[in-house]
């Protein structure tokens, strides 16, 4: 009985090795393993067979049988890998022509805006500075002239965290509050940057939106330097025949403060809000009113897109749409 068992997997070993010279494939290869090491395959045939052996015959039929598997598996995860590099292949590959190129990305439409706003006035000679998004409400309105019972800032409140003392910022003008308190004048600084506000979402607001805001402290500073800023700047944006008017509002944080205007389309649109920096704001970062002087201005990145580049629907710049980001 041994002696047939052994016969047997010798004829397997033998067969295998005609087998295997013609495998030329991982298909074929696998079902070659079935055949003989699946559940149902020869070598399992062999080994229920040692049921009928003698206790000296198991041992010796059952080395060989474990031989003849190893040898197999071993000889079938070679040909797993090396017959690929050997086969013929049906497709030629020029190994000398160039690789597939990665299309480059490029700018958002805001960003782009937002370099070229601040490419302006850096012209000017202001510097950009950044500040947290994160703030209290000392930054955000305290120390703006903004004290927790004025009726504007119904308009700011926005986002608070849990602890009540700290919400997501309403402006950017917080960032001017902290330079100021960092640096003596004169300064020329603007502040760029993402704000949050409680407005509904509609082709014109988003409660997520950026800023440019922007301020000038120096001995003398008028009302006139104002104007004159920022009609250069409307002017440089927009193209040389740009107009632009200044109408009469409030801000809390500025006195007397403005709109300006310029004429799109037939008509007068508002792009922007300014004013001379109240003097409340400059003694909250210990600046002597009676020697300095200085003014301040704020733009929607948005707005100013969406006139430069003919978008007529805020959100599209939040959906991440390929059609519509890949225009610019």
């Amino acid at each position: 009985m041994a002696n047939g068992l052994l016969g047997r997997l010798q004829q397997i070993r033998s067969d295998l090795q005609a087998r295997l010279v013609n495998v030329d494939s991982a298909e074929a290869a696998e079902a070659i393993r079935v055949e003989y090491l699946g559940k149902k395959g020869a070598l399992q045939e062999v080994l229920r067979g040692m049921g009928a052996l003698s206790a000296e015959e198991r041992p010796v039929v059952g080395k060989e049988a474990n031989m003849v598997k190893e040898w197999l598996s071993e000889s079938l995860s070679r040909l797993t890998f090396q017959p690929q590099q050997h086969r013929k292949s049906d497709r030629w590959i020029d190994l000398t022509a160039p690789g597939t190129s990665v299309p480059m990305g490029h700018e958002h439409p805001i960003r782009k805006m937002m370099q070229e706003i601040n490419g302006i006035f850096e012209r000017m000679g202001f510097w950009a500075a950044d500040g947290p998004e994160v703030e209290t409400e000392y930054y955000n309105f305290e120390a703006l002239n903004i004290p927790a019972d004025h009726p504007s800032r119904d308009g700011f409140d926005t986002f608070y965290l849990s602890s009540g003392q700290r919400l997501l910022r309403s402006h950017t003008s917080s960032a001017q509050i902290r330079v100021m308190e960092k640096h003596e004048p004169p300064l020329r600084v603007l502040s760029p940057g993402r704000v949050y506000r409680p407005d509904a979402v509609d082709a014109s607001h988003s409660f997520s939106f950026h800023q440019v805001e922007g301020f000038m402290v120096d001995r003398q500073v008028s009302f006139a330097d104002l104007k004159g800023t920022l009609s250069a700047f409307a002017q440089e944006l927009f193209g040389p025949k740009t107009r632009t008017r200044f109408r009469p509002h409030f801000f809390p944080f500025t006195e007397p403060s403005v709109e300006m205007d310029f004429y799109w389309k037939n008509g007068w649109l508002e792009i922007l809000g300014a004013g001379m920096i109240h003097p409340n704001v400059l003694r909250a970062v210990q600046y002597d009113t009676d020697e300095w002087q200085g003014f301040a201005f704020g733009m929607g990145v948005e707005r100013l897109a969406m006139i430069k580049y003919g978008i007529d629907d805020i959100r599209l710049f939040s959906e991440n749409d390929l059609r519509f980001l890949e225009q610019f």
